[in-house]
C-alpha cells in the first residue's frame, strides 16, 4: 500500500488498503474467537461491506467515534478503486483519509492482539 503510494499508483493504494482493513477485520474477530459471525453459510468471509457492518455492531469491543466515522469512508474508496469502471483514485482522495485509516488499521490491530 505505502509503495503504491509513494510511486503513485493511487488507485492500487487505494485497493491495497482495503484489503488491509478486510484483513484487519478478520484478525480481530478471529482473535475474540468470533470468527463464525463473519462467515457466511459456507464458512467463507463475508465480502468487506458486511465485514464492515458486523465490525460497527460488535458489541464485543468499543470502537472509538473515529473508527466508526472513517470506516465507511476507506470502505467506499476502496470499492470505487477495485470495482469502480471508470473511477480512478487521486492523490487527494488518500491525503483526507490517511490519518483515518492508520486510526482503524491500528484499533483492529490492537482488537486482534497483534499491536
Amino acid at each position: 500500500m505505502n509503495g503504491c503510494y509513494t510511486t503513485g499508483w493511487y488507485d492500487a493504494a487505494a485497493v491495497m488498503m482495503r484489503r488491509l482493513i478486510e484483513i484487519a477485520i478478520i484478525e480481530a474477530f478471529e482473535a475474540k474467537g468470533l470468527s463464525a459471525k463473519i462467515k457466511d453459510h459456507s464458512g467463507n468471509y463475508l465480502q468487506l461491506s458486511d465485514l464492515v457492518a458486523k465490525a460497527l455492531a460488535e458489541p464485543t469491543w468499543a470502537l472509538s467515534r473515529n473508527t466508526k466515522k472513517v470506516l465507511p469512508s476507506l470502505r467506499d474508496v476502496g470499492h470505487m478503486s477495485a470495482h469502480g469502471r471508470y473511477y480512478c483514485a487521486r492523490k487527494e482522495d488518500l491525503e483526507t483519509l490517511k490519518h483515518g485509516c492508520r486510526v482503524v488499521i491500528e484499533e483492529f490491530l490492537h482488537h486482534a492482539g497483534l499491536f
